[in-house]
């Protein structure tokens, strides 16, 4: 269920369709399969140290969990922080993250349906 591949993250930043809030960002690509896969994106230059790196991985990392049959199949996700030095609280998070999410994958579909249309 987890994004690990450089290929899979450079595909998404390529191709994806983007959402942005309060707490985090989100970019959606289809990833052709019936599961919803996530990718985290927590940059050094956000926090300078691991600890506070890894808390905000392991909180969107729940809310993906618990939010998981709420998401979009279907699609690869990659979270990001939305502002540096952010402290995100789990029920803000997983709010944003279905919204986010939809939003992003609903644009998704729209650009490929754009794409289509042209190619014909």
């Amino acid at each position: 269920m987890r994004l690990r591949r450089r290929g899979d993250f450079e595909r998404a930043y390529r191709e994806g369709s983007r959402a942005r809030g309060s707490v985090l960002r989100v970019v959606a690509v289809e990833n052709g399969g019936p599961w919803t896969r996530l990718g985290l994106s927590v940059g050094r230059r956000v926090w300078r140290h691991a600890v506070q790196r890894n808390r905000v991985r392991r909180l969107f990392r729940e809310a993906f969990r618990l939010e998981y049959a709420s998401l979009p199949a279907g699609f690869d996700l990659i979270l990001i922080p939305a502002q540096p030095r952010l402290r995100p609280d789990l029920d803000s998070t997983r709010r944003e993250l279905v919204r986010l999410a939809r939003k992003a994958s609903r644009r998704a579909r729209e650009k490929r349906a754009r794409a289509g249309e042209e190619a014909s």
